[in-house]
């Protein structure tokens, strides 16, 4: 298994789009706005829930959504300056949660100035190395080059990995925001740059930050291949995240057991960043056709191992559909309220659900790296071990419309939800559940 830094075996993240959560202007604008201190009321409300870190998404100056960025070095104007970033920072720290940031550096927006220094300059432009171009034969000044972009969106200037000034680019940034406070880094769309592009440059930001955490979204592949060509500390659990909806749906728990096995064998090369939502998703408690199983997908999340992530509103039961078109991600990334005690009153039973699978998790730290074997498989009913050297959890699940009984060799009591145990602690031992009912038992 990878050698992450040791504060990420109890790093539990809730995860923040800032510039939809305060509320900030569609398009960039010159005037600066100090936003970011809206965050700070809501740090000892991550802390009650349970979490240890913030997970911010883009707060560099961009064009529009943040995933447009023009200056990495410069906070985005919407958001402040760089005295309210390292105000967070502090703030942040001084409650012992870390922070993470989200860095773009597969692709840059059209008036990143490497790129307008491209297109008012010509081939001759220093930064045109920067970027994979085409250009017209013969060349004269005006005439934009074709440039490789991020599927599809014009808006989105890919940049040339193969370019050593890029990656030196890319070092410098990682390491002045690692320098200003910043815990570690997620790299945005990961996938789309080579791996050997991480493996050259990760080395040099560790050797100036050797406790940063590295973490790259990827989508779908061969994670464990990612990890170990790249040197990032983790991937993105993808696979996962569509298994735990996608099974409670369709009531199909062998779908959910094969992605667990699977999710298991990764351990033996990385520990993986778990996730119910993001920005990019649409949200939990929406994708979910029976809103009663919510609960049972918090459970797959916090008893099995991984690095977990709760998108800020999940634990809420926020609503959200993601569609595919100019502004589909508006629903997903809304504003928050300017305090925690605005919160509507409807979202508390998912709230302190929340804050009781999460004091599990905490109770059992190696859960972080614990093997997850399924002992009963069934269409509605899934039970499974969780083990380590230093424990063992027994979890049951039913999503059927009637009580089930199902053999659980080993559980005892019951830690959390509601079961019958019959001949607890025992080969024999069986546990019956409620219609759409759940529980985690010791071992």
């Amino acid at each position: 298994m990878g050698d992450s830094p040791e504060w990420v075996a109890d790093a539990i993240w809730w995860h923040v789009y800032p510039l939809g959560f305060v509320g900030a202007e569609r398009e960039a604008t010159p005037v600066v706005t100090p936003r970011l201190g809206r965050l700070e009321p809501w740090l000892d409300y991550a802390v009650e829930l349970g979490t240890s870190g913030i997970a911010l998404g883009p707060v560099f100056a961009s064009e529009t959504h943040g995933y447009d960025t023009v200056d990495h070095l410069r906070i985005d104007p919407r958001l402040g300056a760089d005295a309210d970033f390292d105000a967070l920072i502090a703030a942040a720290h001084s409650r012992g949660l870390r922070v993470l940031l989200d860095g773009v550096f597969n692709h840059v927006g059209r008036a990143h100035p490497a790129f307008r220094a491209v297109l008012e300059q010509g081939p001759s432009a220093p930064t045109a190395s920067w970027f994979r171009l085409t250009w017209p034969r013969p060349w004269e000044p005006g005439v934009e080059p074709e440039a490789a972009d991020f599927e599809g969106h014009g808006a989105l200037v890919a940049l040339d990995h193969d370019e050593p000034a890029v990656a030196d680019y890319v070092v410098r940034v990682m390491n002045h925001w690692l320098d200003r406070g910043a815990d570690g880094w997620r790299l945005d769309a990961a996938y789309a740059v080579p791996t050997s592009f991480w493996a050259t440059v990760l080395p040099r930001v560790r050797e100036a930050h050797p406790q940063a955490y590295v973490v790259g979204e990827v989508l779908h592949g061969d994670y464990a291949e990612f990890v170990r060509e790249s040197g990032v500390d983790a991937v993105t659990q993808y696979e996962l995240w569509k298994a735990v909806w996608s099974s409670l749906n369709d009531r199909n728990f062998f779908e959910l057991a094969h992605a667990l096995r699977r999710h298991t064998e990764l351990l033996d090369t990385f520990v993986p960043l778990t996730f119910l939502g993001n920005h990019d998703v649409t949200r939990l408690a929406s994708r979910l056709t029976d809103e009663r199983h919510l609960a049972h997908a918090l459970v797959v999340l916090l008893t099995t191992a991984g690095t977990p992530t709760i998108y800020s509103g999940d634990e809420q039961a926020y609503r959200g559909v993601k569609e595919d078109r100019a502004g589909g991600d508006d629903a997903v990334r809304p504003a928050f309220p300017d305090r925690p005690d605005e919160l509507s009153a409807l979202g508390r039973p998912t709230y302190r659900l929340h804050q009781e699978l999460i004091g599990l998790r905490r109770r059992h730290r190696w859960l972080h790296t614990a093997r997850t074997n399924a002992m009963t498989v069934a269409n509605e009913q899934l039970v499974y071990e969780v083990v380590a050297d230093e424990g063992r959890l027994v979890v049951a699940l039913n999503v059927g419309d009637a009580p089930a009984d199902r053999e659980a060799p080993g559980a005892a009591e019951v830690l959390a939800g509601e079961a019958t145990v019959t001949q607890p602690s025992s080969r024999s031992t069986r546990v019956r559940l409620a219609p759409h009912g759940w529980a985690v038992l010791a071992g």
